[in-house]
């Protein structure tokens, strides 16, 4: 799945429309839009948006050794 999915679904459980998360980032709606659109939200910015939804985000890769 994309970033961009994860966060339009993130925003449609919390009931948060895109334009209030770029609101609540310091961003134009236009700008995460395009972000969106490009897929192109960093680790830093997914961290943010977390944050500003109030849940946690986790990236990682786990091998099957552990």
């Amino acid at each position: 799945m994309k970033s961009s999915d994860m966060i339009r679904q993130l925003c449609k459980k919390k009931q948060v429309t895109v334009a209030e998360l770029a609101r609540r980032l310091n961003q134009t709606p236009q700008n995460l839009g395009k972000k969106l659109n490009r897929d192109t939200v960093t680790l830093d910015e997914m961290m943010e948006i977390a944050r500003a939804v109030g849940v946690t985000y986790e990236q990682a890769f786990v091998l099957e050794d552990g």
